[in-house]
């Protein structure tokens, strides 16, 4: 139900002071802290805690029903638990024969993800890309394009593997026709390569009901964001991770060095007009970046159906515009005189709205929810380890670091809004290539999904 807070000025306020309590103690010479954060890296609290606080603490949500969904399901006769959750709530109200929809007056819903999401984000990746060295990307090599590239195939091949192993060896244990299953559970295999233009692309093109889909996001959420965590935890520990690989990270460290050395040679103390000219670049080219999107976003939807034919339906979405824009525009920017914007803070900017992104998205996370998908949550496991499975094989094989198998994996699962999360955990300057990435993903992920959905019917007929 509604949780204890749900205005989105207040429950910013109580995100801010998270994130700056969990970076100064990160910071702190206290021996309790040191060793605390030696464990538990600083980024993985920033989406932690606010998870915590969705559930079981109930102080703040990302969806919720208001109090009067009682009394209009009354009406209906239908009685209402206690101490549900938004998702246990729509799955009741399918079981009782009706449509959540025709309760959604009395829902609510926070709109802080979204403001970070198509406004702070676009800004953080055009002043992290305004001292990006493309040169040094280039030079990162075949290794982050096979990683990538092994993730996808991880996701396809995850799929059918894990439904076959559910429905062999429990088969009692989800209660949905295998029909179904198995288009359900494309929508997902569209989130985890494509992003949710192509998620909403196969819930068209498999015909799958809204009841099964719902459910279906649940998954696709829990388990993404479960991952999510262990990515944020193991970027931390990626030089240990590397040293048993035997990864050459030379290239990476280079790339770093050398944006970290231009950073250092034109540092200085900002003024506050230098402050000005920071947010006037950021916020024009986020500007830039949602004008161009409303206009290709529907310059393309007028051609739908032969984008559908083609499996190109991302090129109709305005959030992978404003993603592709917004990253061009930082990097045509980085040849220009705005690149010296570093040197008062451009990349420290970006970070800190990384940083809001990250617990705005913890926000949305709701781990109780397992308990209630526990069928559809195993395959979702399962699923997810072969996936990690592909990735550190192909990993050990090339030797590649634990970066490119960290940003290959969220580049697909996570796509644009996580990708450069996880790339700036591992240093704040990479957060390009994860956005670099996370549009690759979008450009395969209809396809991918498609044979991963063939390969499902296979598995359950």
């Amino acid at each position: 139900m509604e949780p204890l807070i749900t205005n989105d000025a207040v429950v910013f306020g109580i995100l801010l002071t998270l994130l700056a309590l969990v970076f100064t103690t990160a910071n702190s010479e206290r021996p309790f802290w040191k060793t605390f954060y030696t464990y538990v890296p600083a980024l993985l609290l920033c989406y932690f805690l606010p998870a915590l606080l969705n559930w079981p603490l109930g102080i703040i949500a990302y969806d919720w029903y208001e109090y009067g969904v009682i009394d209009a399901l009354a009406e209906q006769g239908v009685a209402l638990p206690e101490g549900l959750s938004f998702g246990e709530i729509n799955r009741y109200i399918e079981a009782q024969g009706l449509d959540p929809n025709d309760f959604s007056e009395y829902t609510g819903h926070s709109a802080l993800y979204f403001m970070a999401s198509r406004y702070l984000l676009p800004a953080s990746l055009i002043m992290l890309c305004l001292n990006i060295d493309i040169p040094g990307i280039i030079n990162l090599g075949y290794r982050a394009i096979v990683m990538f590239l092994a993730a996808t195939v991880g996701i396809v091949l995850g799929g059918p593997i894990a439904l076959l192993v559910v429905t062999y060896f429990f088969p009692g244990l989800i209660d949905i026709d295998p029909d179904l299953l198995w288009r359900g559970l494309s929508t997902i295999a569209g989130s985890w390569i494509g992003g949710g233009a192509n998620q909403a692309a196969m819930q068209i093109i498999n015909e799958v009901p809204p009841g099964i889909f719902g459910q279906m996001i649940v998954v696709d959420v829990l388990v993404a964001n479960i991952w999510l965590a262990f990515l944020l935890f193991g970027a931390g520990r990626a030089k240990r991770i590397d040293r048993f690989i035997g990864a050459d990270n030379s290239a990476i460290d280079q790339l770093v060095k050398k944006m970290e050395d231009y950073a250092d040679q034109v540092r200085r103390i900002p003024t506050s007009i230098d402050l000005y000219q920071l947010l006037g670049v950021a916020f024009g080219g986020v500007a830039l970046a949602h004008f161009g999107a409303d206009l290709l976003g529907p310059f393309f939807g007028q051609f739908e159906e032969t984008l559908e034919a083609l499996r190109l339906n991302t090129l109709t979405s305005g959030f992978f515009w404003m993603v592709v824009l917004a990253t061009t525009i930082g990097f045509l920017l980085s040849f220009t005189r705005a690149r010296r914007l570093e040197g008062v803070g451009a990349s420290k900017w970006g970070g800190i709205f990384i940083y809001i992104l990250v617990a705005t998205i913890g926000m949305q996370m709701n781990i109780g929810d397992v308990l209630d998908n526990l069928g559809l949550f195993a395959i979702g496991l399962i699923w997810m380890v072969v996936h990690i499975t592909v990735l550190l094989v192909t990993a050990y094989l090339i030797k590649a670091p634990f970066f490119f198998v960290a940003v290959g994996s969220q580049a697909n699962v996570g796509g644009a809004a996580s990708a450069p999360v996880v790339a700036s955990a591992f240093n704040p300057v990479l957060a390009p290539v994860g956005a670099i990435m996370a549009v690759i993903g979008y450009a395969l992920g209809t396809y991918g999904a498609l044979l991963c959905s063939y390969l499902m019917e296979i598995s359950v007929s």
